[in-house]
């Protein structure tokens, strides 16, 4: 008899295929998966992972500081010119008062001269009018004893006509003449005394006048002198000349700094800040460094807000006696304090931040790193303080992140 063959139900080659499928379907489902979350494969080597800590955040800030005098005093010319002599060199040590270098400018020279002499001129034209109402004054003064002479003798003569003429001695004729002159020599007296009077009010006003006129052109004689003398520049005080270099022949312009001096009473230090700090460093602040193996306190003692290549300079003075050996030039690291310690979440300071701006990490979990949105909030010279998306002990790569920031997933390669 036939024996019946039971058909099987999947052959050999429907397995192979079946596998062949599912394989070609879990590579496009892998490929897919790829295509919604870009893959960046990267060396351990490569990479610098820090681990996320909980402690002490010291809101401080690390500084180089130079060592400058505490006293800068900025020499300059108020005449603009070439320099024509030098007297002295730099790092030279001066009294005030000690010639430094003379300006020449034969136009301001020529102009000064010029208005010197008209001022002269007009100060002598002042003084002639001065003595001209003193004269003029003198001989009122002379018409008005000269009037009050011949009034008190026509007042005599009228009292002997008077009792001569009511004795009958003299006709009326007479009399009238005495009287006559009497009256006339009053009456110039009141008109001239008037006139003495009114004179010499306007003489007091024209007099002050021309003082105060005298007074000023004197004062801009002054000036126009003292501007000559300035051309030979002068230490303004007493110090160390410094960044000081003219050269014979050399143009400056008005009021340009030919050099410094610096008062040696005691030095400073100044630091330039990066301007992420801009808003957080005030004046009154404290700061340490070290010299001589010693610790120093200082005091943020002047904030200049101006930024210059991403920074802004801060002021720093001792607290107490400066150390001795300080020189002008000498760097030292400073340790500027922003707030007291707190406790936070720490996350290493890395290259990281210039890649996403703190908001956002690559967080490392069994040999592969995600991207998670994190708060950064104050840094200091070795940490970030982390205020949201990060956990103690979880592993964050700090490093450059410049080759996979477009990335989602990094995964790494022992």
């Amino acid at each position: 008899m036939d024996k019946v063959i039971e058909k099987k139900r999947f052959s050999k080659k429907t397995i192979i295929i079946i596998v062949g499928v599912i394989a070609f379907l879990g590579l496009v489902g892998y490929g897919y998966s790829l295509s919604l979350n870009k893959v960046f494969k990267v060396e351990a080597e490569k990479i610098t992972v820090s681990k996320v800590a909980y402690g002490d955040f010291e809101d401080v800030v690390l500084l180089n500081a130079s060592v400058v005098p505490l006293t800068s005093v900025i020499v300059s010319s108020s005449e603009g010119g070439t320099v024509a002599q030098i007297f002295t060199e730099n790092g030279a040590s001066v009294v005030a008062g000690t010639p430094l270098l003379r300006i020449a400018n034969p136009n301001a020279l020529s102009s000064y001269t010029s208005s010197e002499t008209s001022i002269t001129e007009q100060i002598n034209q002042l003084r002639k009018l001065r003595l001209d109402l003193e004269q003029n004054q003198r001989v009122m003064s002379q018409d008005m004893m000269d009037i009050e002479n011949n009034l008190r003798t026509a007042s005599r003569k009228y009292k002997i006509d008077s009792t001569l003429f009511d004795k009958k001695v003299i006709t009326r004729e007479e009399f009238n003449i005495s009287s006559q002159n009497y009256e006339y020599y009053q009456g110039r007296k009141g008109l001239l005394k008037q006139a003495v009077k009114q004179e010499n009010q306007s003489r007091i006003m024209q007099l002050q006048q021309i003082e105060i006129s005298i007074a000023r052109m004197n004062e801009s004689l002054q000036t126009i002198r003292q501007n000559i003398e300035n051309m030979t520049i002068k230490a303004p005080v007493s110090g160390r000349l410094s960044s000081y270099d003219p050269v014979i022949g050399k143009s400056y312009n008005a009021n340009e700094m030919l050099g410094k001096i610096d008062v040696l009473q005691g030095y400073k230090l100044q630091a330039g800040v990066d301007e992420y700090y801009i808003n957080r460093v005030k004046e009154g602040q404290t700061a340490q460094c070290e010299f001589n193996g010693q610790t120093y306190a200082l005091r943020v003692s002047k904030v200049i807000p101006e930024v210059t290549a991403g920074q802004f300079q801060v002021e720093m003075v001792f607290e107490a006696k400066a150390p001795e050996g300080l020189r002008r030039g000498l760097s030292m690291q400073v340790k500027l304090t922003l707030s007291d310690n707190s406790k936070s979440l720490l996350l290493s300071q890395g290259q990281f931040f210039q890649s996403t701006g703190g908001s956002w990490v690559f967080v490392v979990n069994n040999g592969k790193a995600t991207k998670r949105n994190v708060k950064i909030g104050r840094k200091n010279y070795l940490y970030y303080e982390v205020l949201e998306g990060l956990q103690k002990d979880e592993e964050v790569i700090t490093s450059s992140y410049d080759q996979y920031n477009q990335y989602d997933i990094v995964e790494i390669s022992k």
